[in-house]
C-alpha cells in the first residue's frame, strides 16, 4: 500500500484508542491530508511521542534496555580540497530502506536521510538506529509531509517537534537540519526552525525520482552535477535504490567522496533557521530574511 494513503497515525494504532482523540483530516485528490486540515492553530497532540517511542524501543528484544546506537563520528574529510557530493534521501524510512544502507555500505559512503516522524514511528527504529551505526547523517522532514508555508505557525511547531522528539528518543540524535516537504518555504517556516534549532537543507540537483520511476534517467540526473552539490532523491521509492550503485559507482570514478551534509560544510551545525542548497552557500548560507 502507498504509505502516502496512510492517513491514521501509526502512534495510535500502538498506544491504544482510550484517551487518544483525533480531529477529522481532509484529504486532498492525491489521498493526503490537505492543508486546510491543519491550517488552525496546533491543538493538543493526539499522541505523546516519546511515550511511543518508549514503547517502539519496547517491541524490540534485540536492543539492550536504555542502550542507544553509537555514530563512528566524523571522518575528518575537507571539501573544500576533495570533490565532495552529498547524496540526500527523503521521505522515508521505508520498505527500501535497508536495501539502500546494504549499498552504501558496500560503497563505504555516507548519506542524508530526512525522515517523517510517522515513518520513522512506522520503521520501529530499526533503520533509523543503523543510520546511526553507519556513520550517517538523520534530518527532520516533519511529521506528515504538508506544505509549511500552507501552515499556521503552532502546527509547523507541531510538525518539527513531534519528529524531533521521536527520533530523539529512538536514536538519542537530536537532529539540527530539516528539509521543509517539497522545497516550500518562507520566512515564518525559517522563524519556526530557527526556534527548533533546525537548518534549512534543500539541494542543487533534482533527480525527479519521484515522478520518472526509471533508475537510468535517475542515475543521469543525479551525476551530471559538480562538486559541493546536495543530491535530492527518495528511499521510499525501489527504482531509486536500483539506480543507486551505478551513481556511487560514477561518482566514485571521478574522485568524489559522498559526505554528509556536515561533512560537506565542515561544521557540526548550521545555523538554525537558515537556508543552504548548495556547498558553494558557505556556512552561513541565506539569512531567512532573503526569503522569499
Amino acid at each position: 500500500m502507498d504509505v502516502r494513503l496512510w492517513i491514521v497515525p501509526f502512534a495510535l494504532l500502538l498506544l491504544g484508542a482510550g484517551g487518544c482523540g483525533t480531529s477529522a483530516v481532509l484529504l486532498d485528490s492525491e489521498g493526503e491530508p490537505s492543508a486546510s486540515s491543519w491550517a488552525s492553530p496546533s491543538p493538543s497532540p493526539p499522541f505523546d511521542p516519546e511515550e511511543l517511542a518508549d514503547r517502539l524501543v519496547g517491541l524490540q528484544p534485540q536492543w539492550p534496555r536504555n542502550t542507544l546506537p553509537r555514530s563512528p563520528g566524523a571522518r575528518g574529510i575537507n571539501c573544500r580540497r576533495v570533490r565532495c557530493v552529498a547524496l540526500t534521501f527523503d521521505d522515508g524510512p521505508g520498505e527500501y530502506t535497508g536495501r539502500l544502507l546494504d549499498i552504501l555500505a558496500r560503497h563505504r559512503a555516507r548519506a542524508t536521510f530526512f525522515v517523517l516522524g510517522r515513518m520513522a514511528a512506522e520503521d520501529r527504529g530499526e533503520n533509523l538506529r543503523r543510520m546511526v551505526t553507519e556513520g550517517h547523517e538523520i534530518g527532520n522532514h516533519t511529521w506528515n509531509h504538508l506544505p509549511l508555508t500552507q501552515l499556521s505557525p503552532g502546527r509547523i511547531r507541531f510538525e518539527l517537534v513531534n519528529t524531533q522528539k521521536v527520533v530523539r528518543r529512538l536514536t538519542g540524535v537530536r537532529m539540527t537540519v530539516m528539509r521543509p516537504p517539497y522545497g516550500s518555504t518562507n520566512a515564518k517556516v525559517a522563524a519556526e526552525a530557527r526556534r527548533e534549532g533546525l537548518a534549512q537543507v534543500l539541494w542543487d540537483v533534482d533527480t525527479l525520482d519521484w515522478r520518472d520511476r526509471n533508475p537510468s534517467l535517475v542515475t543521469q540526473r543525479a551525476t551530471q552535477t559538480g562538486p559541493g552539490s546536495i543530491v535530492l532523491m527518495h528511499d521510499i521509492h525501489p527504482t531509486t535504490v536500483e539506480a543507486v550503485p551505478a551513481i556511487l559507482d560514477q561518482f566514485a570514478k571521478r574522485g568524489y567522496a559522498f559526505v554528509t551534509l556536515s561533512e560537506l560544510y565542515g561544521v557540526r551545525r548550521l545555523i538554525p533557521g537558515r537556508q543552504y542548497t548548495s556547498q558553494k552557500d558557505g556556512i552561513r548560507g541565506t539569512p531567512p530574511a532573503a526569503i522569499p
